[in-house]
C-alpha cells in the first residue's frame, strides 16, 4: 500500500495542572491524511481539535504516540535535519488573524519569514518576487507589502496568513479554525481561496472547525472528536449520510437547515456523555465499512448498527 502523507497513532497529549490533576487534552487518537486530501476534524469547544493540530507540527511535545510525516518520524526528539524536514514541509494557519501577525512588521517581511528563517532564495530580488506572486494570488496588491496589519481587514489579515504557510510550498497545511474570527460573508471567500490554492499546490490540509456546513464543503474525510477521543471516522459521505456514533447525529442534528419548511421539522438530538453509559476507554475502532469506523465496544456497535 502507498504510504500515507501522515499517520498518527495513538497519539496522547496531557497536561499536568497539579501532583494531582492532569487534564487528558488527547488521548489515544489515530488517523491518517493522504496526499493532496483535506481531512476535516470536527467537534465542539474544548474537544482537543486544536491541541491535536498543534502537537503534530510540535508546538507542544507528544506525551505517548507515533506522528509520521513523510515517513519521517516527527513524534520524538528531533534532530537537525528532522526539525527542518518538519518546519519547511508543514505549515500552521492560525485562528486568530490578528494575534498570529507581528504587529511591527510589514506584511511583505511577515509572509517572507519562513523563506528568511531557512534561506530559500539566492537573492533579495527572488525573495521579492516569491512574496509579490503570492500576495497577487491572494488577492493584495504588491503595494500592500509596505503595510502594517492594522491597516487590513480581518479578511485580508487571514489571506495574509495563509499566503505565509503556503509561500513555503507545504506538503501538509494545518489550518486551525481559521474562519472562525471571520464574518459570514467573508468565510466562503476564504475556504474558496484554500481550496483554489490547494489545487494549484497539490498540498493535503488538516481543517480544524466546529462549523459542519464548512467542513462538508471542503473536506474528503471528516474525523469526529469528543473529549479527545476520535468517536468516529469516514468520508463526508460517510459520516453525514451514515452517522453510526450518538455523538456524531446529535452534532449533526444541530446542523440548521437553509429551507424554513425543513427546518421547523428539524429536531436536535441530546447527547450526554455522563448518562450515556458510553465509556470510550473501554471501546475499540470497529469497520462499518473500507472508509468508515466508529469507536464503541461490541455491544455498541452491534446496537448501533442495527438501529
Amino acid at each position: 500500500m502507498a504510504e500515507h502523507l501522515l499517520e498518527v497513532e495513538g497519539l496522547k497529549q496531557y497536561f499536568r495542572v497539579s501532583k494531582k490533576f492532569t487534564v487528558k487534552a488527547v488521548d489515544g487518537v489515530s488517523f491518517y491524511i493522504d496526499e493532496g486530501e483535506t481531512y476535516g476534524l470536527v467537534g465542539e469547544s474544548g474537544s482537543g481539535k486544536s491541541t491535536i493540530g498543534r502537537s503534530i507540527i510540535r508546538l507542544y511535545t507528544p506525551t505517548a504516540g507515533r506522528v509520521l510525516f513523510e515517513g519521517v518520524e516527527i513524534s520524538g526528539h528531533l534532530g537537525a535535519a528532522e526539525t527542518r524536514h518538519l518546519r519547511t514541509r508543514m505549515q500552521m494557519i492560525f485562528q486568530d488573524p490578528m494575534a498570529c501577525l507581528n504587529p511591527r512588521k510589514k506584511v511583505g517581511d511577515i509572509i517572507a519569514q519562513g523563506l528568511d528563517v531557512h534561506h530559500l532564495y539566492v537573492n533579495a530580488d527572488e525573495r521579492q518576487e516569491k512574496v509579490y506572486r503570492i500576495m497577487e494570488r491572494i488577492g493584495l496588491d504588491r503595494g500592500h507589502a509596505n503595510r502594517y496589519p492594522h491597516q487590513f481587514s480581518g479578511g485580508q489579515r487571514q489571506r495574509i496568513g495563509i499566503a505565509r504557510a503556503l509561500i513555503m510550498e507545504p506538503k501538509l497545511v494545518i489550518a486551525d479554525e481559521p474562519i472562525s474570527a471571520l464574518d459570514v460573508s467573508i468565510q466562503a471567500q476564504v475556504v474558496n481561496l484554500m481550496k483554489d490554492l490547494q489545487k494549484e499546490l497539490g498540498a493535503a490540509y488538516l481543517f480544524i472547525a466546529h462549523d459542519l456546513s464548512m467542513v462538508k464543503y471542503i473536506s474528503d474525510r471528516i474525523g469526529v472528536l469528543h473529549l479527545g477521543h476520535l468517536v468516529e471516522t469516514g468520508t463526508t459521505k460517510d459520516i453525514f449520510d451514515r452517522p453510526l456514533h450518538p455523538y456524531t447525529k446529535s452534532l449533526l442534528s444541530a446542523v440548521p437547515h437553509p429551507d424554513p419548511r425543513v427546518e421547523k421539522q428539524r429536531t436536535a438530538i441530546a447527547y450526554d456523555y455522563k448518562s450515556s453509559g458510553i465509556d470510550y476507554t473501554k471501546g475499540s475502532y470497529h469497520a462499518v465499512s473500507e472508509t468508515h469506523s466508529v469507536l464503541a465496544t461490541d455491544e455498541e456497535f452491534a446496537r448501533w448498527s442495527a438501529r
